[in-house]
């Protein structure tokens, strides 16, 4: 075992070049010999020798073990020192072993399962070389046009804060185990707030609503220990992120005592110039290394000119040194300097990645995260069903893992149609494309009515293309694309029962359809094992359980639709109301089709008897809150439970309603439970016109139901 480093010393020995080398994050094929003419080119492109490659102190994305070890032990024979890289990429949602996307993970409400989630890809990345992920991403998000909601758990700042903090803990444990690695939350700060759902588009919010909704999921991470931050490529308060010396030096760092890593996004340090708060690279370099940025990834602006900007007094070398010793010190708990090649194995890739046991978990977590927001009581398919037609450019696709599935490949993935197979046999179900995601020719769709006509059950396995979401994925129009909904039509004139299930990475609008159906299944992009998943839930072998926690608009027209607004001053009062001057559309309700905290069940869960231990509470004291489920229908199922608090009176406005808590019980046919809450005066706070975190004295409504919109409601004073 070698001794422990001496950080300080190491720094000393580095000359400045040496320093600014270990602040530049490369993609691996730089490092790679296999790689000349990618290296060559993109060398000439950025302006860099070979020596600043061999100075660099983090690679990005690397392809398994034996990559991970050809590049670690040339960068070690090539440098000066013994300073190993640090490996990193984006592992979001698994490695190889692929899970549902984060948003639809968010509706499983579920914590176990995002740390689980977190643990499997952990597992499966480090073996595979990789040391830090670039996950989670906590951006809250109101705007489904924005393809990255994907990447999100949803619109509530609470649950993202919890699922942050969730997720952490699984990639990174206690830093000690074996295939731990380290987290990095991003994109900082409120990047999911894009005017226009417009994918790196400006952001503009007061600081109050910064701090009371976008902040707090990265401040969950902070404090659940997260080793690195990632700067968003937005502006926050007029000053794009990764220059923004306020939102990383004073609210990052001394605010909130962060004194981990801090690296931009991809291309971000020189996207200041396109700002226009910087005029060339040298302006980039300079605002971003005062911003607090340790790490430029992929632009070579501090290579470039960070040396002549200490040189010329522009820039202190401690701020040189400090980010240095941050980054040796990253490197240093991941136990780099003991073992540069940690885990990475390519005997235990074999053994771990993709693995029966991590398939078995994915299985499980898809089926808790898909949701049924539709069922007229054709669900769950009775086991007798002999003629069954699955229609769809999903029905059998395996490539619906999502944008950011890794090495995860589609060839791995269990279609929807060999999921049913393994349930009803291949002589009960036929399966026909219809139309393609985008396109589709008049035989194929012909082929599909004329299998549905043969049917006694229709199931339709449509969506988005999952490369119409994540990064760059902004879309204008969110119905489905193609001929699909020219196909649910078609189809629905045939008088049979219709299921349709929807595959995206985002709300879309289905409100054409969504009621015209028999059941309709949000399945999200639900990973490797999504086509079991689905068949579980299709059969009735899962009871869905799954809650949004992203409303789904009528129409993009009422984007931005969520669940935690403000009142008006003229608020409509009730949605069958015809009178003109309200905050109302004429044309539609206000309220989304399908809000937060929405999701059915095969069973019906009643809430009844509402009550506190007490009226009045005073600083200091606790309240008592209790509510019986009862569980009135046939199945056995599981419930979440959803806590609401509205501050009646403040002294600035607040939200109609904010989610504070929740409770998942299970309970079979007829079965009753009476569960309780404890409300505490941490529950009550806000920041005030000053920004203060406070809570003040007042009446509070408290509400709880099954979903944002079905509640008990009652009254209680805080003096």
């Amino acid at each position: 075992m070698k001794e422990k480093v001496n950080i300080d010393e190491i720094i000393k020995k580095l000359t400045l070049k040496e320093k600014i080398g270990q602040l530049i994050q490369l993609a691996a094929f730089f490092f790679n010999p296999e790689s000349v003419g990618e290296i060559t080119g993109n060398l000439t492109e950025m302006g860099l020798e070979e020596e600043d490659v061999f100075r660099a102190g983090s690679v990005l994305g690397i392809s398994g073990a034996k990559e991970l070890k050809l590049i670690q032990s040339r960068y070690l024979e090539e440098s000066n020192h013994d300073i190993p890289l640090v490996f990193m990429a984006d592992i979001v949602h698994g490695y190889k072993t692929i899970f549902p996307v984060p948003l639809a993970l968010g509706c499983s409400w579920n914590l176990e399962a995002a740390e689980k989630m977190a643990e499997i890809s952990a597992i499966e990345a480090s073996v595979g070389g990789v040391h830090i992920t670039f996950s989670p991403m906590v951006d809250l998000v109101r705007d489904p046009r924005w393809g990255r909601v994907m990447e999100s758990t949803g619109e509530d700042p609470y649950l993202n804060g919890l699922f942050a903090k969730a997720m952490v803990k699984g990639y990174q444990g206690d830093l000690k185990g074996p295939y731990n690695i380290g987290a990095c939350v991003k994109h900082f700060a409120a990047y999911g707030a894009a005017e226009a759902g417009r994918d790196y588009n400006t952001v503009d919010m007061s600081e109050r609503t910064l701090r009371e909704y976008y902040l707090p999921a990265y401040k969950a991470a902070i404090d659940a220990g997260v080793m690195m931050v990632m700067t968003s490529f937005n502006t926050v308060l007029g000053v794009p992120a990764t220059g923004n010396e306020y939102l990383m030096r004073g609210i990052l760092r001394d605010e909130w005592g962060f004194e981990g890593t801090i690296i931009s996004d991809w291309g971000a340090v020189n996207e200041l110039i396109a700002h226009s708060i910087a005029e060339d690279g040298n302006e980039a370099a300079l605002k971003a290394i005062k911003a607090g940025v340790d790490i430029e990834m992929m632009t070579p602006h501090y290579v470039h000119h960070l040396e002549n900007l200490v040189k010329i007094g522009h820039v202190e070398e401690r701020l040189i040194d400090d980010s240095v010793r941050r980054i040796l010190e990253l490197k240093e708990k991941l136990g780099l300097f003991e073992n540069p090649y940690k885990s990475a194995s390519e005997e235990l890739e074999t053994k771990l990645v993709l693995c029966d046991e991590h398939r078995n978990v994915a299985r499980k977590i898809a089926g808790e995260s898909i949701v049924l927001l539709e069922n007229n009581g054709v669900l769950p398919i009775n086991q007798n069903t002999k003629n069954i037609a699955l229609i769809g450019p999903y029905g059998d696709e395996g490539d619906m893992i999502g944008p950011w599935h890794w090495s995860g490949r589609a060839e791995d993935s269990v279609t929807l149609l060999d999921g049913l197979k393994s349930y009803v046999g291949e002589g009960s179900i036929k399966y026909a494309k219809g139309c393609g995601i985008e396109d589709g020719n008049d035989d194929e769709f012909k082929k599909a009515i004329e299998v549905a006509k043969e049917s006694d059950l229709i199931i339709l396995a449509l969506g988005e293309h999952e490369e119409m979401s994540g990064e760059s994925g902004s879309r204008a129009y969110l119905k489905l694309p193609g001929r699909q909904e020219e196909l649910i039509e078609t189809i629905l004139k045939l008088g049979k029962k219709v299921v349709v299930v929807l595959f995206s990475g985002r709300p879309l609008e289905i409100s054409s359809f969504a009621k015209d159906v028999d059941a309709l299944i949000q399945a999200w992009f639900p990973g490797t094992e999504g086509g079991n998943a689905l068949a579980d839930i299709l059969m009735g072998v899962v009871n869905p359980s799954a809650k949004l926690t992203m409303s789904f608009p009528i129409t993009v027209g009422q984007i931005p639709v969520y669940y935690n607004c403000y009142n008006t001053g003229r608020p409509k009062p009730f949605e069958e109301n015809k009178e003109r001057y309200f905050s109302q559309y004429l044309d539609i309700p206000n309220a989304p089709l399908y809000p937060f905290g929405y999701g059915l069940s095969y069973t019906n869960f009643e809430y009844s008897e509402l009550e506190l231990d007490k009226k009045e509470i005073v600083s200091g004291d606790t309240l008592e809150l209790s509510v019986r489920i009862t569980n009135a229908g046939d199945f056995e199922g599981r419930e979440i439970v959803q806590l609401y608090i509205r501050d009646i009176s403040g002294s600035v406005v607040r939200p109609l309603k904010e989610l504070k808590s929740f409770k998942t019980i299970e309970l079979k046919s007829g079965e009753t439970e009476t569960i309780s809450f404890t409300i505490d005066e941490e529950m009550l706070k806000f920041h005030n016109f000053k920004n203060e975190f406070v809570y003040e004295k007042g009446k509070f409504e408290i509400m709880v139901g099954k979903n944002s919109m079905e509640l008990l409601t009652t009254i209680f004073e805080f003096n």
